[in-house]
């Protein structure tokens, strides 16, 4: 991967330090609220059915609906979709809901992290900054080409984020377009 160079990266950087009122940003046709928590405000989303059925079926709404802070990188229904139907089906099964639980974890830092933050890390470590995630993942997060948020995770699997910094009354999540795995 060919990296940007400082000054590509700090124009990368202003344009996600580019305030993004997130109060109120339309998620999946859902209105966000910043005085609703991450589970209240998904379940709203036509965007995110799948993970919300993950999260139930992992037992982490009522986690995720806690004090926080979260930072919680939101994979879509399409980014699901990207997965085999059958493995899907597969980790939403009772007997599978510690991986099932491992793999949402690893979308999750015990952090209210925005772009800007995540931005200027990314400067500060050369263009790659590691995100430790709560699930016990390493997520690594650069600037892609059109200054878009990029995670890559433990198997080399890249995901963009679509929506940044939409405001959580326990946190942040961004929207991304794929599935992060932890190593297999």
């Amino acid at each position: 991967m060919t990296f940007l160079s400082k000054a590509a990266l700090a124009a990368g950087f202003l344009a996600l330090a580019t305030p993004v009122t997130a109060q109120n940003t339309m998620v999946g046709g859902a209105e966000m609220f910043a005085d609703k928590n991450i589970v209240e405000n998904a379940m709203n989303s036509a965007d995110h059915t799948t993970l919300v059925a993950a999260v139930q079926a992992a037992g982490l709404a009522e986690t995720l609906s806690g004090e926080g802070p979260f930072t919680v990188f939101a994979p879509t229904n399409a980014a699901f979709a990207k997965l085999p139907k059958a493995a899907v089906d597969d980790l939403l099964k009772p007997e599978n809901k510690d991986k099932l639980a491992q793999i949402l974890t690893c979308h999750v830092v015990a952090v209210d992290a925005h772009s800007p933050a995540i931005g200027k890390m990314i400067m500060d470590d050369g263009g790659k900054h590691p995100v430790k995630t709560v699930g016990g993942c390493t997520l690594t997060a650069s600037i892609g080409a059109n200054n878009e948020l990029m995670l890559t995770d433990e198997n080399g699997t890249m995901a963009t984020v679509t929506i940044p910094d939409v405001e959580q009354s326990n946190g942040v999540i961004h929207v991304i377009d794929t599935v992060l795995m932890p190593k297999m």
